[in-house]
């Protein structure tokens, strides 16, 4: 193993904010598995690009990792029947973020894969760390294709994309980010502690898909469980674990590689323009079932955590089960819950309706309590600077939120309103409490595009 001393980088970004940590309600809870639900709902948009084309009809019967929406262009992802059932009518649902997209509804039928079979099929068994070249840059590019992977960290990026060959701009690193800087959240850490060989394997494979020669696996100095298990898991492979300083977001691509590597990647440029590929610990995991095992995207590990739950758990479930049931295997909402959040509270969506189907992007359910979420009444800005002083992407969000509010888009082209990352740094250091994030992400969608 490395430390951070080691790496080309120096361990750390410049700003950022270091909030309320909140890992100890689940970092210790291994991964469960609930049973089977009774029917899901799978939303055919359920990543960054074009969404899914739906191959099935109302009543057809399918089984587990059948496709049933095929890839709708390049920049799209590929969808599989998450349990063994009947397919019912096509509807709509409404995803965290507000957004209705098209969902394929199943009700499980028939016998399923659960329990210790059901992690066993995930994670479990051999996971080949020699003997890899036997898979070419198509054969894995092509697998990950075939099996739906997108990032597993929360931005849901077709995972295939990122391997495509660029003559003009070659990879040299893969870095797979197991940072999991999001307060509360603990699904990536059970996933390094509980199921690491499949990591390395497929970090391996990702990167014979890039063509990089390195391999780093960073993550922050608040987990060393993880940083000694994923080391061992190593082993020789020749794969480097980086430790970096524990700040929020460290988990943002841009931060992890100028942490680890010491390389900036340009405003409004991506991690290719610096020679990397940034991959999640659990999309490296789902890599490398679908290249050695020819197995897709079904399932994926949720936190269920915060003070407004009775149970915080972390649980191994199906895409397309509902938030709601989650929320009752774990024992209910407490009395002094307040605010359910899909994801965690500095990056997530409040939940209006909790029968809203869990994604491939899905990292965690966090419930909040009046404690956490109590803040004073919003007021004027005094130009005091600390949304400046924080944000990690070096940013004037005063000014973007003035766009925003005036629907000036030439100023927010100006202030490269679409570099905004939504990490929340320049809300949560605001006096003023302004709706800073909120303001920008409407903008975003309001903004003209070209």
């Amino acid at each position: 193993m490395i430390a951070s001393s080691d790496i080309p980088g120096k361990g750390s970004f410049p700003r950022g904010v270091h909030p309320p940590e909140g890992k100890l309600f689940a970092e210790n809870v291994a991964v469960e598995i609930p049973p089977c639900p009774a029917k899901v709902a799978v939303p055919l948009l359920q990543h960054t690009g074009a969404p899914a084309q739906s191959l099935v009809k109302i009543r057809q019967e399918v089984v587990l990792g059948e496709p049933i929406g095929k890839s709708g262009g390049f920049i799209s992802a590929g969808i599989h029947a998450t349990v063994t059932g009947k397919v019912g009518k096509q509807g709509v649902c409404t995803l965290p973020n507000g957004r209705h997209v098209a969902m394929i509804p199943i009700t499980a039928e028939g016998d399923q894969l659960e329990g210790q079979q059901l992690w066993d099929d995930v994670f479990g068994g051999d996971w080949p760390t020699e003997g890899l070249e036997q898979y070419n840059h198509e054969q894995i590019a092509q697998a990950v294709s075939e099996a739906g992977i997108v990032g597993l960290g929360g931005a849901a990026f077709p995972t295939h994309v990122k391997f495509a060959r660029n003559d003009a701009k070659p990879i040299d690193t893969i870095l797979i980010n197991g940072c999991e800087c999001e307060p509360y959240l603990t699904a990536d850490y059970r996933v390094m502690l509980q199921a690491p060989e499949p990591i390395i394997t497929g970090a391996l494979l990702a990167a014979r898909a890039a063509g990089a020669k390195n391999v780093i696996i960073a993550i922050e100095d608040n987990k060393p469980k993880a940083i000694d298990i994923m080391a061992r898991a190593a082993g020789s492979t020749g794969v480097k674990i980086a430790k970096l300083k524990t700040k929020y977001p460290m988990g943002g691509e841009k931060q992890t590689i100028l942490a680890a590597m010491g390389r900036i990647v340009p405003t409004g440029g991506l991690p290719l323009d610096v020679g990397v590929v940034v991959v999640n610990v659990g999309t490296a995991a789902a890599i490398a079932r679908a290249v050695v095992r020819g197995k897709p995207l079904t399932h994926r590990i949720v936190t269920v955590s915060g003070a407004g739950i009775a149970h915080p758990k972390n649980l191994l479930v199906p895409i397309g089960v509902s938030y709601g049931e989650l929320v009752d295997y774990c024992g209910g909402l407490r009395d002094s819950a307040v605010r359910v959040v899909a994801g965690g509270p500095m990056m997530g969506f409040t939940l209006g309706n909790l029968d809203t189907p869990v994604t491939k992007g899905t990292s965690g359910l966090t419930v909040l309590t009046a404690a956490d979420v109590a803040h004073a009444d919003e007021t004027t800005c005094v130009r005091c600077g600390r949304c400046v002083d924080v944000c990690p992407l070096n940013l004037v969000p005063t000014k973007l939120a003035l766009a925003s509010r005036h629907e000036d888009w030439d100023l927010a082209k100006r202030y490269h309103l679409m570099a905004c990352m939504e990490c929340g740094c320049c809300a949560y250091g605001c006096p003023a409490s302004l709706p800073l994030v909120q303001l920008m992400r409407v903008a975003k969608a309001k903004m003209p595009r070209g």
